[in-house]
C-alpha cells in the first residue's frame, strides 16, 4: 500500500511540475503578479490549451494531496 502510494505521488509530481512549466505567464514582474490577480480570478477559463493546463495542474495537485495525506496516516 505504502508503495503504490509512494508511485503515485511521483507520478503526480511529475505531472505538477509539467504541467506548471509549459503554462504562459501572463504578465511579468512584482507589479504584474499584484495588479494582474484580480483580473486571472473572474477570467473566464479557455477550453483550449491553457484551460487543459489548468484542469491538469488541479487534478495533479489534488491527487499529490491526497496521496502525501494517506502516507502521513499510514506512516
Amino acid at each position: 500500500m505504502r508503495t503504490t502510494l509512494m508511485i503515485i505521488q511521483l507520478i503526480a509530481s511529475v505531472i505538477l511540475i509539467g504541467s506548471i512549466l509549459l503554462q504562459s505567464g501572463s504578465s511579468s514582474g512584482l507589479s504584474g503578479s499584484i495588479g494582474g490577480a484580480g483580473n486571472q480570478l473572474w477570467k473566464k477559463q479557455g477550453r483550449g490549451y491553457e484551460g487543459i493546463l489548468n484542469k491538469v495542474t488541479t487534478a495533479g495537485a489534488i491527487l499529490f494531496i491526497i496521496a502525501a495525506i494517506l502516507l502521513v496516516a499510514i506512516q
